[in-house]
């Protein structure tokens, strides 16, 4: 059993000025690098405790709400996993099965949906500007439901992916960097290059780059950003990862050379997405409901793809990283050449030497998303889990 490695988590997390019980987890650059780390703590005991067998069912009862206004896989599973893990039943919000469809506000649907929920998890990537604003209006609803009584409690709101940031992707990503290297303080000086690689789709969020280069550069590694001419991340993301870099004693780099980023690199986070301007220029076009017009953005976007092809995650370039041993990461699905597709972000040999890795990488996810609503909504998040350690409950029967 391994109650004195979580009573070391535990202690080290009561250690921490972690201040967000009771409140929502939307951007990560909006919290401090001590409730950073708490998650990273709190995700920790909780999957030690669960492949321990015990139990850490810390509600009795209540809901978990999903709305996933994109398709997931990984997340979707993620959030229903870690609502289970805790205790929460899971239920999904399916916007076109709901009176959503028919005109109900944002602030009457959030309020609807809450009186049992203990957390309300949304993914809203789709459209540019659009996002984060949804989730903090969601936010602020329930708010004022609480405090007009007509919530008996204020769920929290937590992102599950939007337009500027992927928290749980990227705080997953770096609890797979700590077990990898072995301690947060390991990363400092490290050198991970965020590229872009060639798909042969268009449209995909650019916020999971801008949520490498924002949350990395706050541990101090050394972040280079590489994509060809014109597929730019919103300005001010490259802003706050250059503030944080100066902040942490990190770097923060533009390249449009995907060799340069690779070279001397101990990560590689090879990964499509496309230019912000284009996802503006999209949002337009989903807003007016302009199909054809659509349709032309899409034949042109694919088409400029097509001119960097050899942006491609393969073994020559793996040699040039730092030994030729760098680790290779993904958010996953990726666009696998001969595999999953004609030619994408890397090649399959690559791909197959790191799979199961990147398995590893995508489950620290459910814990990550245990943590976030275990901090928000339990004042004292260390000392239930120590009720959870004394207590032993098996999880499972033998």
């Amino acid at each position: 059993m391994p109650s004195e490695e979580v009573r070391l988590l535990l202690d080290r997390l009561e250690a921490l000025e972690c201040d967000l019980f009771c409140w929502d987890f939307l951007l990560t650059w909006n919290h401090s690098a001590d409730e950073l780390q708490a998650v990273l703590l709190a995700a920790e005991a909780l999957e030690a405790l669960y492949r321990a067998n015990i139990s850490t069912r810390v509600f009795d009862g209540g809901l978990a709400v999903s709305n996933f206004r994109d398709k997931s896989t990984r997340t979707r599973f993620s959030f229903a996993s870690a609502a289970s893990l805790l205790g929460l039943s899971a239920q999904d919000l399916d916007e076109t099965k709901s009176q959503i469809a028919h005109g109900e506000t944002v602030r009457e649907t959030a309020n609807m949906i809450s009186f049992l929920t203990e957390v309300i998890g949304i993914r809203d990537d789709l459209f540019l500007g659009e996002g984060h604003k949804y989730m903090a209006e969601v936010a602020t609803a329930v708010e004022d439901g609480f405090r007009a009584g007509v919530l008996p409690q204020r769920p929290a709101v937590i992102n599950l992916q939007c337009d500027q940031d992927h928290p749980t992707q990227t705080l997953a990503d770096l609890l797979h960097l700590q077990r990898t290297f072995g301690a947060l303080e390991a990363l400092r000086g490290k050198k991970i290059a965020m590229t872009w690689a060639y798909s042969p789709s268009y449209g995909k969020p650019l916020s999971v780059p801008q949520g490498i280069c924002t949350l990395m550069t706050r541990f101090g590694m050394d972040v280079v950003l590489a994509h060809p001419e014109g597929y730019d991340l919103l300005p001010e993301t490259l802003e706050i990862s250059r503030k944080h870099a100066r902040e942490s004693g990190g770097g923060f780099k533009q390249t449009h050379s995907m060799a340069e980023a690779f070279r001397e690199a101990d990560i590689v986070y090879p990964k499509s997405w496309a230019p912000y301007q284009v996802m503006e220029r999209r949002t337009a076009l989903l807003r007016s409901g302009n199909a054809a017009q659509l349709d032309d953005l899409e034949r042109e976007c694919v088409a400029n793809n097509a001119r960097y092809r050899a942006w491609e995650c393969n073994e020559q370039l793996m040699q040039t990283t730092r030994a030729g041993n760098a680790l290779y990461m993904h958010c996953l699905p990726a666009d696998i050449t001969g595999v999953s597709c004609e030619a994408g972000e890397v090649a399959a040999d690559v791909f197959e030497q790191y799979r199961l890795r990147t398995y590893n990488e995508a489950e620290h996810k459910l814990y990550v998303i245990a943590a976030l609503i275990l901090l928000t909504r339990f004042e004292n998040p260390a000392r239930v889990l120590r009720g959870v350690v004394e207590r032993a409950a098996p999880r499972r029967m033998s």
